[in-house]
Parts: structure tokens; C-alpha cells; sequence
């Protein structure tokens, strides 16, 4: 009898610990998710619990990483306007798991010209078919000094090169086939002639790699919908 006695006391000591100790573990709260985002690996995949039908502001900020998927490198003039079409390369979501935009949604602006060089401003997230505004841009890319005699093919070679670097480099080098590649038009016709009438010893080209120079940051909030 004494033995079950002790047994029982222990047992009652174990749960009591037992109590005490969940008693004082921290009970975990999802944070809002405004404050909190995670972009997982480039290319994920769009996998995971969503928000869209919650209202969701993702804080001024961010940042987005994107990609390019018709080249590996975009070739601009600095006085160059250009659209584009980005892709989100990860999803971001937050601490608890939740997908804020998945990968693979689409983010419609132009490149235009900054400060010694180009800058991606994005105008409207695509997700689900769903279009929104969306007030973010890249850093500013630098421009770059093409001289004559130089080879353009390091340059243009897996690149879409815009219309005003594709006039400017072909009056550089005397190299028609730049000017009936393939090319991307949206260019100015002044951004054009400033081109053709400019210095023939030397171009100045924007050349953007787009997986690493075009992430974009919010420049305020954006509220899903």
C-alpha cells in the first residue's frame, strides 16, 4: 500500500510540473501581416494558404524580387522609355506561411530615364487576373560608354535591345544587323533623334540584368484586393 501511495504522490508531483510548465510556455500569435513578409527562393512555386479574400496591406518598403522571361538582359538608351512586363520571381508571405503574391504574378510598368542611367517604375500587379496599382520602383541602373571599335555582340548577345540603343549602336559600329534584330519599340521620337544627330565616337547604353538589377521596393503601402 505504501508503494501505491508513493506512486500516485510521484504522479501527482509529474502532472503538477506538467501543469506548471505549459502553464508558463509563451502561446505563439500570428503578427500582423503588414509587419511581417518573407520572399522564399526565387522560383517558387505559387503553393500555400492566400489572402485574397481578407484585406491585406503590405507596408511601404518591400521589396519584391523579379525576373525578366523574354531575355537575359534588356539593352536601353538613357533617354529611353520602355515597357516591360516583370515577373514575381518568389512568393512573399508571411511568418505563419501565408502567401501574400505569389510567384509567378505579373508586374506591368516602363523603364525610364533617371539619373545617370534607367530605373524600372512599376505601374499594376497582376495576380489571380485580378489588376491593381502598385506605386514601386527598381534602384537606378547606370549607363555605360560603348566606343567606337568596340564589340557590341558581348552587349547585345540574349538581350532585347530598345530602339534609340539599337540606332545608336548600330551608327557606332556600321553594324546594320543590330538595327533589324529583333528589338523592342516604345521609344520616344526624340529619344530617336537625339540618337541618330548624336556623338558617332561613342554611344552611352543602359545594359540591365534584369533578375538582379530590377527588384522592385514599394514606394507606399499596397493594399491587396
Amino acid at each position: 500500500m505504501a508503494s501505491i501511495n508513493s506512486w500516485k504522490s510521484k504522479t501527482a508531483a509529474l502532472m503538477a510540473l506538467a501543469i506548471t510548465t505549459s502553464a508558463a510556455a509563451p502561446v505563439f500569435t500570428t503578427a500582423p501581416v503588414s509587419a511581417q513578409l518573407f520572399p522564399s527562393s526565387r522560383n517558387g512555386s505559387s503553393s500555400g494558404s492566400s489572402i485574397y479574400n481578407r484585406a491585406i496591406t503590405i507596408p511601404s518598403g518591400t521589396t519584391i524580387p523579379v525576373r525578366y522571361d523574354k531575355a537575359e538582359k534588356i539593352v536601353v538608351s538613357p533617354n529611353e522609355r520602355l515597357p516591360v512586363t516583370l515577373t514575381v520571381a518568389s512568393n512573399i508571405v508571411n511568418r505563419s506561411g501565408t502567401v501574400l503574391i505569389p510567384a509567378g504574378s505579373t508586374i506591368e510598368g516602363e523603364l525610364q530615364p533617371a539619373s545617370g542611367g534607367s530605373q524600372f517604375i512599376a505601374r499594376e500587379l497582376v495576380t489571380y487576373n485580378r489588376r491593381q496599382p502598385i506605386n514601386a520602383t527598381s534602384r537606378v541602373i547606370s549607363q555605360t560608354s560603348v566606343n567606337r571599335g568596340s564589340k557590341t555582340s558581348s552587349i547585345i548577345k540574349g538581350a532585347v535591345v530598345g530602339a534609340a540603343a539599337a540606332a545608336a549602336l548600330g551608327a557606332l559600329t556600321g553594324d546594320r544587323a543590330i538595327a533589324t534584330e529583333e528589338i523592342l519599340l516604345g521609344t520616344g521620337a526624340g529619344a530617336l533623334g537625339g540618337v541618330l544627330l548624336g556623338n558617332k565616337n561613342k554611344a552611352e547604353v543602359v545594359v540591365i540584368e534584369p533578375d538582379t538589377d530590377l527588384d522592385i521596393t514599394l514606394r507606399s503601402s499596397l493594399a491587396l484586393r
